[in-house]
């Protein structure tokens, strides 16, 4: 694609977005405040007091166009004004009572709005919303952050994902078949239709409420547990996620008092097979198969513990 051509499509997402939000409307969220009214009442009640000279600077504002709007809510009864005391010619604002109120019905109707959309979404288009949105702030934004990871025990609707995601990262990155997808249903129903959590378990790892990686204990009988469907989103590599889920493993199997760990990979997951070598996983056998499509090398790793 073509400068131009780059340029132009960015530009007519804006005028999607804006559109989709509704920031053009004289009456923003259907309330009494434009969208700069509610932008500046956002960043006060945000905050225990925040200055003009920090309103200035973050919102880019013009000082004379910000002391007009402040001038308007104090009259209105929103906020209160006291000198700041790092600087006599700016002002320390706090939001009164009836400012509160405001700027919480507006954060109560901005997630209406978003939810009302969401809701016209199939299952999983949200949260590919939320990622594109989180993709374009850390390329555009240099002080965004990455939101840290948390692992968690599964809900309702997580067994659904890990099937989804793996069938078809292994379909785009390896070309496997739709039977790797029927093994790893197989293998998730299995899971949930059986689920012991006195022995068993499933972890998920979750970033800016996006499910990034997952992994399951299952019991496999005779004291050895089984280590099955390690998987981390392309999106979340390089964070040590593979290595955080294998660990809650070993550490859980090891506490139900099961003797051994195994596992079934193939050997082109270098990455994955690394964090198993690193934590003590022997190599016992290994077969040639085309269990999915193109020839693979399956291999059984366990860990005695």
């Amino acid at each position: 694609m073509s400068d131009t051509a780059l340029i132009e499509t960015a530009r007519d997402f804006n005028r999607f977005y804006t559109n989709f939000l509704g920031l053009l409307n004289k009456a923003y969220l259907d309330s009494p405040f434009t969208l700069t009214d509610a932008r500046i009442l956002f960043e006060i009640g945000s905050h225990d007091g925040v200055s003009a000279t920090a309103l200035v600077r973050d919102l880019h504002l013009d000082p004379a166009y910000l002391s007009r709007i402040l001038k308007r809510f104090r009259a209105e009864g929103l906020i209160e004004t006291s000198p700041d005391p790092a600087d006599l010619r700016s002002q320390v604002i706090i939001v009164t009572d009836r400012g509160r109120e405001q700027f919480e019905e507006l954060g109560r109707r901005a997630n209406a709005q978003i939810a009302a959309r969401f809701d016209n979404l199939a299952a999983g288009e949200p949260e590919a919303a939320v990622r594109a949105m989180g993709t374009i702030r850390a390329l555009l934004d240099p002080a965004a952050k990455p939101a840290p990871a948390v692992i968690r025990a599964h809900r309702a609707g997580d067994i659904g994902w890990i099937v989804q995601s793996q069938g078809r990262f292994y379909a785009e990155e390896y070309g496997w078949d739709l039977r790797f997808e029927a093994l790893v249903a197989e293998v998730a129903g299995k899971f949930l239709a059986n689920f012991d959590p006195a022995l068993e378990y499933c972890w998920i790892a979750e970033r800016g409420g996006v499910n990034v990686g997952s992994v399951l204990v299952t019991n496999g009988g005779d004291g050895i547990a089984k280590l099955r469907l390690l998987y981390v989103d392309k999106s979340a590599r390089g964070l040590g996620l593979g290595k955080l889920l294998v660990d809650e493993c070993i550490r859980f199997s090891r506490h139900k008092g099961y003797r051994e760990l195994s596992l079934w990979t193939n050997d082109m997951l270098e990455t994955a097979r690394a964090i198993y070598v690193k934590a003590g996983f022997r190599l016992v056998s290994e077969e040639r198969h085309r269990m999915f499509g193109p020839e693979a090398n399956g291999q059984n790793w366990v860990l005695t513990l």
